[in-house]
Parts: structure tokens; C-alpha cells; sequence
């Protein structure tokens, strides 16, 4: 989640945009909770997509891989407001036994309760001032207290307090693969060493992550443009790609001509 040049009152955020903002890679190193007042939220976790409109409630769990696309609708910008769960916080609510694995984000149903809570919260962001940290504390613990009252599955996020743990590594990268991570950070997210991901990797696909990432981003990439008629400028950074010049030169070493001649 991207909050640069976003209001900001200690672990709350107000995020606005006119136009369509595009985040690259996003791993929360806490679980966080967003609330849309206005336009439409794409999320995109490994191979799927979730759909989020004005008045959705999305809770984000931490060190989870996704992509971020945010859209005004109409006359209104996007404006939604996000609140982070400090880990020290969360503990005086939950047993870390509490925990569980949930996968992708969890839309929470509308209840007025956290209507009255996001709609007390927005006037905030007309002062120049910080929220004072009190304040901010109370506010958290007011979220967390009405998510345990409106959804019960919201405590088994919340109470996960984990590292990833050692996962099949051969299934998320099949998954994840588009992601442009380091590789030290797919070898954490997998539960892995960057010595153990490597000797892993090699293990299953015969060959190095490096080359094995190329020749699918750039497989993918290829079906993107030629079969589903896509733009390469709107291609080469869904497929995980630095830039648009490396794309290229990829592309054409691994094909023999330019992306852009596809008609």
C-alpha cells in the first residue's frame, strides 16, 4: 500500500487520487484495514483479482503479495482511509494461539458500527496538526474492539503474529512469479533462507530463479500482448519487469523482434 504524499495521522491514512494510481509491489509488515468512501479498488494477489467499491470494507493481512490499482467513478475521486495495526497493540487484544492462515484479503460486511467509526475519523485529516498519539492508540482500539464484534474471522488475522512459515515453494512461484521481488524477499515469504530458496529452486526446476523468472514473465507477457491485444506500456510492469527498456531488449532476445509489432 502506497501513502506517499498521503494525509497522514500516526497509523491512519486518507488516500485521494483523481486518477487512476497504480501501485507496484505491496507487503504490509502490518495488517491493515481499508475503508472506501468513494471509487473502486482492484487488488490483485497472485493469479486473482478482487473488485472493491465505495462503502467495502477490506482488511489486509500482513505479508501479503498483491498489487494495488485505485479508480475514481464518476465526478469523485478515490478516497479511502486505512488504518495499521501496531503488532504491540494487537497483543493486548490476542493471544498469538489465536492465530490463523488466511490467504488474499477479507471483505467485511457493512455494519453501522464501523460506518460511525471511519465517518468519525475523517474529520481528523482537516487538521494541521499530528493526531496526538493517544488519540490514535484509542481510535485503534475502538477498530480492533468492533472488528471482534462484527466478524469473527477478522481475530484470526489479527492475532497472527508469525514470520512466514515454510511453504511449497514450487506452487507460490507459479503463483507469484509476475511480482518483481528480490530474491531474498520471495525466500521470506516462502519461509525460506536466500541459500535454501536457491538450493530449492534448483531442486524443482532444474535451473536458476533468475532464468526461470524471465522465461515466464516473458511467456506471459508474450500472450498479454499478441493473444489479448494488450499495450506493452500497460504490459511490461504486470509482468515484473523494472522497466519498460529491459522489457525490450528482453523480449526481442528471447523472440527475435520488438513487442510493439504486434497489430
Amino acid at each position: 500500500m502506497e501513502y506517499n504524499g498521503a494525509p497522514i495521522k500516526g497509523s491512519v491514512f486518507l488516500s485521494c487520487s483523481k486518477e487512476k494510481h497504480y501501485s507496484r509491489e505491496v507487503i504490509l509488515p502490518q495488517h491493515a484495514l481499508l475503508h472506501i468512501f468513494d471509487g473502486e479498488l482492484r487488488v490483485h494477489y497472485g493469479t486473482q483479482e478482487k473488485v472493491y467499491n465505495s462503502g467495502d470494507t477490506v482488511l489486509i493481512p500482513r505479508n501479503q503479495l498483491c498489487r494495488l490499482a485505485k479508480y475514481p467513478v464518476g465526478e469523485k475521486q478515490f478516497t479511502s482511509i486505512s488504518i495499521l495495526f501496531p503488532e504491540e497493540q494487537l497483543r493486548k487484544h490476542f493471544e498469538p494461539h489465536m492465530g490463523g492462515k488466511h490467504t488474499g484479503h477479507l471483505k467485511i460486511a457493512h455494519h453501522p458500527l464501523l460506518e460511525s467509526l471511519f465517518n468519525s475519523l475523517r474529520p481528523y485529516f482537516s487538521m494541521h496538526e499530528e493526531l496526538p498519539a493517544d488519540l490514535a492508540a484509542l481510535k485503534i482500539d475502538e477498530t480492533i474492539t468492533i472488528l471482534k464484534r462484527v466478524d469473527q474471522q477478522t481475530s484470526q488475522v489479527l492475532a497472527t503474529f508469525d514470520e512466514p512459515g515454510k511453504i511449497d515453494l514450487g506452487e507460490y512461484m507459479e503463483q507469484h512469479y509476475m511480482y518483481n521481488l528480490p530474491l531474498e524477499k520471495f525466500g521470506y515469504l516462502t519461509g525460506r533462507s536466500l541459500t535454501t530458496f536457491k538450493k530449492d529452486f534448483k531442486h524443482i526446476y532444474q535451473t536458476t530463479p533468475g532464468k526461470w523468472l524471465t522465461q515466464k514473465r516473458l511467456e506471459l507477457a508474450h500472450y498479454q500482448i499478441f493473444v489479448q491485444k494488450k499495450k506493452v506500456s500497460d504490459v511490461y510492469l504486470d509482468t515484473g519487469f523494472e522497466n519498460l527498456s529491459h522489457f525490450s531488449f528482453a523480449f526481442k532476445k528471447q523472440y527475435g523482434y520488438n513487442p510493439t509489432t504486434a497489430k
